[in-house]
């Protein structure tokens, strides 16, 4: 991604509708494949009670039959930069509620926002901006991706505008976010690497090894300070190679690091997916967006501050030289794709896409399954994975749609 950023496109936005329909009474979901920790059930049924999972149904529950269709749990994406043709880093309240809203329509039911690379001031003004939302419940908190990585390996972040990782500045952002920093990435090879992820961990806020030009001991020595996350691996990041590893292979073989995955056909091989399932496990896999405005609004021609991106046929690239600049996926694309195309259980998918996301945020004993007394997030898919229905702390975001 880049600096500040805001979208130029002719593309219209994604239908939204910002008021959702709130169940009127407890309301029973029959017939339905649903995902549920340890197993799936079929012909099952799925109780809402007001925000929450209820165990039994109330005398006065609405029933409504969902036969053919499975029903999972919202998804929950812990990097995201936008959607709706509105901007996370640059965007007025109103617009970042629109790009909160256009994901959700897709089934995102919880979203950490993210930044991209800025000066120290920009970002801890927009840290104060968007900690309000988290307060308020919008967003589950803000990911940092930048300004503290490498040069070799910037993607589609402003050179000018990257810094070292010195503590005192990681620091500054921390104390601008008021408690809701959830993640910040780095390349930890820098100068002040090791000691912000010690200074995160010390404060409860996920450090990500991404954007890096770190060798494989480099990487086994952030680890072993604390770090946990591996931003969007593969991408950003030398190649695994069998002299000089790098930070691939130790990112992949150590249990302590949930490995990032943006699983749109464009970041990622399929043998790469594979490779890391194989051999990091659902556990460890988050499905991520890494979501630019672009996502639900179209292709057109965008800014990432002082960088222009072309989006053509839902690919994002610099138009300076071809550099992918973040994505224009949606977690229910990658959900479909996870099981149609590169052969994943419906369980797994939804351990990549729910559970796994929300252990990572501490947020497990409210969202990431359907359990009851858990918030009553839910995805309704047809038989081919499609779509029909998203439910988020009881309401319809999405109304069943079973014609």
């Amino acid at each position: 991604m880049g600096a500040d950023s805001g979208a130029r496109g002719t593309a219209r936005p994604a239908t939204t509708h910002p008021h959702p329909a709130t169940a009127a009474r407890p309301t029973v979901l029959t017939g339905a494949t649903v995902v549920l920790p340890p197993e799936t059930v079929h012909n099952g049924q799925l109780v809402i009670d007001g925000t929450r999972i209820g165990r039994t149904a109330p005398a006065n529950a609405q029933f409504i039959d969902v036969t053919g269709h499975y029903v999972v749990p919202g998804f929950v994406d812990i990097h995201n930069h936008g959607g709706g043709g509105a901007s996370f880093t640059s965007g007025s309240v109103d617009d970042i509620l629109k790009g909160i809203h256009t994901h959700r329509l897709h089934g995102t039911t919880t979203l950490v926002a993210s930044t991209v690379t800025g000066d120290m001031d920009f970002l801890t003004r927009r840290a104060g901006l968007l900690s309000e939302l988290a307060e308020q419940g919008e967003i589950a908190g803000i990911h940092f991706e930048g300004p503290f990585i490498s040069p070799c390996r910037k993607g589609a972040h402003a050179e000018d505008l990257l810094r070292d990782p010195h503590p005192a500045d990681v620091r500054k952002l921390l104390d601008a976010s008021r408690g809701q920093a959830r993640m910040v990435t780095l390349a930890t090879e820098l100068p002040g690497g090791t000691d912000s992820v010690r200074l995160l961990a010390e404060h409860g806020v996920i450090a990500a090894i991404g954007h890096t030009d770190a060798t494989y001991e480099q990487t086994v020595e952030a680890i072993d300070a604390g770090a946990t996350v591996a931003t969007h691996l593969f991408n950003a990041m030398p190649p695994l190679g069998h002299r000089t590893p790098g930070p691939i292979a130790a990112l992949l073989e150590d249990d302590r690091i949930t490995v990032e995955l943006i699983n749109d056909g464009t970041h990622l091989h399929p043998a790469a997916l594979q490779l890391a399932f194989h051999r990091a496990g659902a556990r460890r896999v988050a499905f991520i967006t890494d979501a630019m405005d672009a996502a639900g609004f179209g292709d057109g021609r965008y800014w990432l501050g002082p960088l222009e991106v072309e989006v053509a046929d839902g690919v994002a690239r610099l138009a300076s030289d071809g550099t992918i600049a973040g994505s224009t996926l949606t977690l229910d694309r990658a959900f479909q794709r996870a099981v149609t195309v590169d052969g994943l259980s419906v369980e797994d998918a939804v351990q990549a896409l729910s559970a796994t996301p929300a252990r990572l945020l501490g947020m497990s004993d409210r969202i990431g399954s359907l359990e009851p007394g858990k918030d009553a997030d839910l995805v309704l898919l047809d038989a081919d994975f499609e779509l029909k229905g998203v439910m988020r702390r009881g309401e319809w975001v999405v109304g069943p749609q079973l014609g």
